[in-house]
């Protein structure tokens, strides 16, 4: 008898670590995958990205009245896609027109840095003063610009993959409904199936509207700032405003600083750098904590420390593309989390209040 109980009382304990054992492995393989199909995962996010975006702008455009009635949708579609490209092509042509200036520009700023620095450290002792330029030798600042400029030229030629997706996507679009109820037989699972899928597609439809909208303020608002004082290649470092804008904390202030350096080093009076920086960090302080919530409000209810903490997962996994698509794959994880009962613990820590239900509820 005492065998037979001592067997009893081991299964839990074999079964309990069987499933941590299954647990590891699984995310192991899921973040492992995640790695080794990069190159086909980003380009596919970021289609979905451009479909939510193209799917929002065309139902807004298709609520609009016209002389008394509303626009077909036909007509939205269209209208949101030529909006659409058009803002893509803006970017694109900005970049692309730029790139080879600001990369010609940096040997001029690193000399012209390296004195600015050297001046302050010598300050401090001529033993101080010896190790700074000796560290600043070190920098190569043209070459960290060709690395990134050389990862934009790369994100492009995937760009044609991410174009490639979205008209099957937009194609696909009613389809899917009747295929889900054709796959799914049980009634209730389809329904319940329809309801997450509804309810992540409002999510980031929504994020990605306002975000969007608040990305380019931002953009806009940063160019105002940086063309009064006549800085260099001020198209280009407000599309990085406007693309860093997506990326949460971290790009706001990275979109100040890149420019106030720049007017640092291109201006020999102090007042310009003064400019650009209050200008801007006003533009990003006013946009992003004023406007967006306002805008937003709590529809994705994500906690604070989970932004940042999906902000760092993504990049580790995925780079700069990550921290672009961050916050709206940490939605959509935790909508489908929210509907699964034995998950949902997992998303009320996840969620910024603990009602889940907000999160349906906010873009209902």
């Amino acid at each position: 008898m005492k065998k037979g109980t001592h067997h009893k009382n081991a299964a839990p304990n074999f079964l309990g670590l069987t499933f941590w054992y299954q647990l590891v492995v699984l995310a192991f393989l899921t973040i492992a995958s995640l790695v080794l199909a990069s190159s086909v995962l980003v380009p596919l996010s970021f289609a979905a990205l451009l479909f939510v975006l193209l799917t929002a702008t065309a139902d807004r455009i298709g609520r609009l009245k016209i002389f008394g009635s509303t626009v077909p949708k036909w007509l939205a579609q269209v209208a949101a896609i030529s909006i659409v490209l058009i803002g893509l092509s803006l970017v694109l042509s900005i970049l692309s027109s730029q790139a080879g200036a600001v990369s010609e520009a940096f040997p001029r700023y690193e000399e012209r840095f390296s004195s600015i620095v050297a001046k302050l450290v010598s300050l401090v002792g001529q033993d101080n003063y010896a190790a700074a330029i000796k560290a600043l030798e070190q920098i190569n600042l043209a070459g960290l610009a060709t690395g990134v400029i050389g990862s934009a030229g790369a994100f492009l030629s995937a760009f044609f993959l991410v174009l490639l997706y979205v008209p099957f996507m937009l194609v696909e679009r009613v389809p899917m409904r009747a295929k889900i109820k054709l796959a799914i037989k049980d009634r209730e699972a389809a329904e319940k199936v329809r309801h997450v899928l509804e309810s992540a597609s409002d999510s980031i439809q929504r994020y990605v509207g306002i975000k969007t909208l608040v990305s380019a303020l931002t953009g806009l608002g940063s160019y105002a700032v940086m063309a009064s004082v006549g800085l260099d290649f001020s198209e280009t470092w407000a599309v990085l405003a406007f693309l860093l804008n997506f990326i949460p904390t971290v790009g706001s202030i990275v979109g100040v600083a890149l420019p106030s350096i720049v007017a640092l080093v291109q201006f020999e009076e102090v007042v310009p750098f003064l400019v650009v920086l209050i200008g801007c960090g006003a533009v990003q302080f006013s946009v992003g904590n004023i406007l967006e919530p306002m805008l937003l409000g709590k529809s994705l209810n994500l906690s604070p420390f989970m932004v940042i903490l999906a902000l760092t997962f993504w990049t580790a996994i995925w780079g700069i593309a990550g921290a672009l698509m961050s916050v709206p794959i940490t939605v959509c994880i935790m909508i489908v989390l929210s509907n699964i009962p034995s998950t949902q613990p997992i998303a009320i820590l996840m969620s910024g209040d603990g009602k889940i239900n907000n999160t349906d509820a906010g873009n209902s």
